[in-house]
């Protein structure tokens, strides 16, 4: 009886779901079976991003609460932000600084006009949230935003799972650091498997632009045993580690925290990558996403 049951449930979780062709592949919203009004975003079957109207506040992909976390530590509590967000997926960050710090705006840069016109549709912004949508590629997008304007810019863009090239290099981090007002953070969700190189030069291409940084991953992904994403942080100042550390250890899936000289030894002298030598994040295998 439990089997016929799951399946029913299945079944009508399927026909629930909204898909449609974007420029990025196949977008599906599939419908969380826990929360009424949660869905799941996925790209040619990759999980994307995961979103409850009902609690904007909740965010249930690892890597997101991880930037999360970084976006309630980059200013005191409620304290409004102005935030720029490299890739929208279906807005889940910024639903998510709307909901925990009131009044905050927001820029969002999403290159694939018919998933913005998808997620708008199917999983409405707030009315009240200041958030602005850019159809635009993110480093043109970026290019637009006033020298000194965001507190925060979050950088989670992927382009058939794996991160344009031209997003990588020191020159665009060099824009990135423009943006931010002094004192502002810089957050990126990288996703890397073994044997991490492309993670250890992002680390490195950082260190080029910020004086200050902290990786966060699990355990498993940072020993390279996996592939997975970790949560690279960067700032001109210095970073609230033993709070973020915190947080990560006691998140559902607790992570670590590197920083300082344990994670320059982590990123191994690797070379900062340049515009000139700067490739995609590298595929992700199969198992990574069953």
């Amino acid at each position: 009886m439990e089997t016929v049951a799951r399946n029913k449930q299945r079944d009508r979780a399927a026909a629930a779901s909204v898909v449609e062709t974007v420029d990025g592949g196949l977008a599906e919203l599939i419908p969380d079976r826990e929360r009424p009004r949660a869905w799941t975003l996925l790209i040619d079957g990759a999980p994307q991003s995961h979103v409850d109207l009902d609690d904007p506040a909740h965010l249930a992909f690892e890597y997101q609460r991880r930037l999360g976390h970084i976006a309630d530590l980059a200013a005191p509590p409620n304290r409004p932000l102005q935030v720029v967000h490299l890739g929208g997926g279906a807005f889940t960050l910024a639903r998510y600084v709307a909901a925990t710090r009131p009044r905050s705006t927001q820029q969002i840069v999403e290159l694939d006009a018919p998933l913005v016109q998808l997620v708008r549709r199917e999983l409405p912004l707030d009315s009240a949230a200041r958030v602005r949508v850019r159809s635009t590629d993110a480093r043109a997008g970026l290019a637009k935003v006033q020298d000194g304007w965001a507190d925060l810019v979050i950088a989670d863009v992927f382009s058939g799972a794996r991160t344009p090239a031209h997003l990588t290099s020191t020159e665009f981090l060099a824009e990135v650091r423009r943006v931010l007002r002094p004192g502002g953070f810089y957050a990126a969700n990288l996703a890397d498997g073994p044997p991490l190189t492309h993670l250890r030069g992002q680390i490195a291409t950082a260190a080029t632009v910020f004086p200050e940084l902290a990786l966060t991953a699990d355990p498993t992904v940072l020993r390279g045993r996996r592939f997975g994403n970790a949560v690279l942080l960067a700032s001109d100042r210095e970073l609230p580690v033993a709070e973020l550390t915190r947080r990560v250890a006691t998140d559902p899936h607790p992570g670590r925290v590197e920083h300082g000289r344990a994670l320059a030894d982590f990123a191994g002298g690797a070379a900062p990558v340049t515009d000139a030598s700067a490739k995609p994040s590298p595929v992700p295998p199969a198992s990574a996403f069953r």
